[in-house]
């Protein structure tokens, strides 16, 4: 979140010296990543998807096309060719940003999503 907050103070026009945060919108999409994940292992745990695997293999779809679009959006809002809203820094922060908040993501789920019992005390 250090690198997100960086790349939306450095993101304003570098003539004018001042922040915007456009950058910080992809905590939106932190937020929604998770969800579809989340909601197939609790549809499966039901008993209700059977042996077929389609409901986690459309979250796991809706999954990477959050997190691409997560990728997208600074690229978008740099790329703009009259006037970009955020500056290139600001743009490298905030996939800086993405890189580390997916992989701490990731860990979570590889660490406490697994059904063994053996480290689960919580």
């Amino acid at each position: 979140m250090t690198l997100l907050i960086v790349g939306c103070a450095t993101g304003g026009n570098p003539e004018k010296a001042d922040a915007n945060w456009y950058s910080f919108f992809v905590v939106v999409f932190y937020m929604l990543s998770p969800i579809p994940f989340l909601l197939s292992k609790r549809y499966n745990s039901m008993g209700v998807g059977g042996a077929s695997n389609s409901c986690q293999e459309l979250a796991i779809f809706l999954t990477i096309g959050i997190v691409i679009s997560s990728f997208g959006l600074p690229i978008v809002l740099n790329r703009h060719p009259l006037n970009p809203v955020i500056t290139a820094s600001a743009c490298w922060f905030t996939m800086g940003a993405n890189i580390v908040v997916y992989l701490t993501i990731l860990g979570f789920f590889l660490t406490f999503g697994s059904d063994d019992n053996e480290y689960s005390m919580w």
